[in-house]
């Protein structure tokens, strides 16, 4: 055993007010099921005449469109955060609080999908750029709150299993600074251009995210084949 591994196991043993993962593990997959279950309640019948149903519902692509990307992102979230807490060994109370600003901006996300279904009801283009806005800084809260997230277990290498690199959430950090670029980058071209602009985004950086969920190893062992 080297002389670093050694300064890391007596810095977990002697960490106070420290406990095992399982509990925010559970809190957290717990929070992240019900979100995913509100975003149905914005899926509602349309209001039409007899006969014109398929009609209806076709027009309500917008609101078929904002659930997908909606619901993609927060399966995403969820393997991204299964990803991380893989290895994780210990919480402190700092990381606790990381954890829970994750939950809290995710918890925010059936709130824009709702306004931009509500929006497509209307058909309003400049409220749809707006929606489109509000979607995207959404996006950009809670990347960064991912952000914080790994910036403290990157200062804080400790926490983490004893097989795990201390450089690893070091090199996950980028992948957040690149969801917070990109959704703000969206947020502009929905309002300034077109909304449909920033839905693309939307639905492109979810599986940017599930590519990479597992690290940066992953997509070097696809390289690799």
């Amino acid at each position: 055993m080297t002389n670093d591994d050694e300064q890391r196991r007596s810095g977990r043993r002697s960490g106070s007010h420290r406990s095992r993962p399982d509990r925010a593990i559970a809190f957290s997959d717990a929070i992240i099921a019900i979100v995913i279950t509100l975003l149905v309640l914005d899926l509602r019948p349309p209001d039409t005449e007899e006969g014109d149903l398929l009609a209806g519902l076709l027009d309500e692509w917008p609101t078929y469109l904002a659930y997908a990307a909606s619901y993609l992102y927060l399966a995403v979230i969820w393997m991204n955060h299964k990803a991380a807490f893989t290895r994780i060994g210990e919480m402190d109370v700092g990381l606790q609080w990381a954890n829970l600003g994750i939950l809290a901006t995710l918890a925010l996300v059936p709130w824009p999908t709702a306004v931009i279904a509500e929006t497509a009801r209307t058909g309003n283009l400049q409220d749809e750029k707006v929606a489109a806005g509000l979607y995207a800084l959404i996006g950009a809260l809670l990347c960064l709150s991912w952000l914080v997230f790994f910036s403290y277990l990157a200062r804080h290498p400790e926490l983490t299993k004893d097989e795990v690199e201390d450089t690893y959430f070091v090199h996950e950090r980028p992948r957040a600074l690149i969801g917070v670029a990109l959704y703000l980058a969206a947020g502009v071209a929905g309002v300034l251009i077109h909304p449909l602009v920033a839905s693309v985004v939307f639905l492109l950086l979810p599986a940017y995210y599930a590519i990479t969920s597992h690290g940066r190893s992953m997509p070097q062992r696809i390289l690799r084949g």
